[in-house]
């Protein structure tokens, strides 16, 4: 796999000038240009880049030859100089020949916004399974840009399959890159199957399952870990999690459930990453109940749940049941709280109260165990009594001469599929109900 290109923590390994370009799309896509400026910064410090400058331009179309037009790119070239950086870091996604030029005009390294992603994701990767999704994006990103390796003939090849006469280095590099992208993806479809059972043995089990999403830095690691006591990385960084760790959760009724973190999301986050950390973000797909969480204090928090939602309509889970959680409100000033969404839909929390914690544990609760139902099963039906506890959560229990009436706090999905044989016994006004003494057919 290609190394990160920047060193991850200490002292800045290089230093380099960020450049935005502002089209009329940009504009009637209703983002903050400078918002996003910002959170490249931010990117690029994740990095270990130091920023020295920043530059932006308005632009109707970008340049097709240096993306920026002819005249800014030459006062790059003198900003570059001035401030002795030696990399140009751009907001958006360039063409191998815009990055050529580029390179050319500024002599500086070129690095856009996905390949900065990229690198950072490289530096993060740890478990095989996140090596191997970070390499097929890298090389998925760097095949339709190689470029200006090889122009010279190469020397012949010594073997069957090798490169033949007049083939050039380029071409070579890239039957290399096609081939290594299909061991990848033949590795990744195993490991996507690994996973596949691992989710289809937790349903067989009855294991409720709840997936943290959200932006990077919103504090889903944090949250994991006061929630579960999970020894997990949690740091005031972006992208500090890339693995999914799943931990047990028990809720206040004494129900264990299972929390898992995801990677977090970003906007303009690279297809190729989305693509190839699929089977990661799977398990959001499969979750029983979607926690998003939102760093309320950002500034961009609307924007980073939209992209959020984006993201989550893409991997077809759009329609999970989910709870929307805002978080790091102590961050925030009394007037940007009183801006949060708020409703049945909503909780804010500090991830640092644990009485915050344990609103979240009783919202969580009430979700995944919505509805009271009220039964009056006859004694001697043991299946229906065992039936009963798995579907729902027992809360009061009594027996009244041969009858065994039971309150439970229902699992909405699992009533739905296993509950029918309960409903003839259900007391709810509006339910089937039995007569004292009479049992249904």
């Amino acid at each position: 796999m290609r190394p990160s290109t920047y060193e991850i923590g200490g002292e800045p390994a290089e230093k380099a000038i960020l450049v935005s370009l502002v089209t009329d799309e940009t504009r009637r896509s209703g983002a903050d240009p400078e918002l996003s400026l910002k959170e490249l910064a931010q990117l690029a410090e994740t990095a270990g880049v130091g920023v020295v400058g920043t530059v932006m331009q308005n632009r109707d179309v970008p340049d097709s030859k240096w993306f920026v037009g002819k005249g800014k790119a030459l006062e790059l070239k003198e900003l570059v100089r001035e401030c002795g950086a030696t990399t140009a870091i751009f907001d958006q996604e360039l063409s191998g020949a815009q990055v050529r030029n580029l390179e050319e005009t500024l002599d500086a390294k070129i690095i856009d916004r996905t390949q900065l992603i990229l690198d950072i994701f490289a530096g993060r990767a740890k478990t095989r399974e996140g090596i191997l999704q970070v390499e097929l994006a890298q090389l998925t990103y760097l095949l339709p840009r190689l470029s200006g390796q090889g122009k010279n003939l190469s020397r012949l090849g010594g073997g069957i399959g090798t490169r033949g006469p007049g083939e050039t280095k380029l071409e070579t590099d890239r039957r290399h890159i096609r081939r290594r992208i299909s061991e990848l993806k033949r590795q990744l479809e195993s490991v996507a199957l690994h996973r596949s059972l691992h989710r289809e043995r937790r349903k067989k089990a009855g294991a409720v399952q709840i997936a943290l999403v959200g932006y990077t830095n919103a504090g889903k690691s944090t949250l994991l870990r006061q929630l579960t006591a999970a020894d997990v990385l949690a740091e005031d960084k972006l992208f500090a999690t890339l693995d999914p760790t799943s931990r047990a959760l028990k809720l206040p009724s004494g129900k264990e459930v299972l929390l898992t973190d995801t990677v977090g999301f970003i906007q303009h986050l690279p297809h190729d990453l989305v693509a190839a950390f699929r089977a990661t973000l799977e398990e959001a797909n499969e979750a029983d109940l979607l926690l998003h969480v939102v760093d309320a204090s950002s500034p961009m928090r609307d924007r980073q749940r939209e992209v959020v939602q984006q993201v989550l309509a893409e991997l077809g889970a759009a329609g999970k049941p989910t709870l929307l959680v805002y978080n790091k409100i102590d961050a925030c000033s009394a007037a940007s709280l009183s801006l949060l969404a708020g409703g049945p839909e909503t909780v804010r929390v500090s991830a640092f109260s644990r009485r915050d914690m344990d609103v979240l544990l009783r919202r969580i609760e009430d979700k995944l165990l919505g509805e009271v139902g009220r039964f009056r099963l006859p004694a001697e039906r043991g299946d229906l009594a065992a039936l009963a506890y798995r579907v729902g959560e027992v809360t009061e229990r009594r027996i009244e001469d041969e009858w065994l009436l039971l309150t439970l706090r229902l699992h909405p999905a699992d009533m739905a599929k296993y509950g029918g044989p309960l409903e003839p016994y259900r007391t709810e006004a509006g339910a089937a109900s039995t007569e004292m003494g009479t049992e249904p057919e």
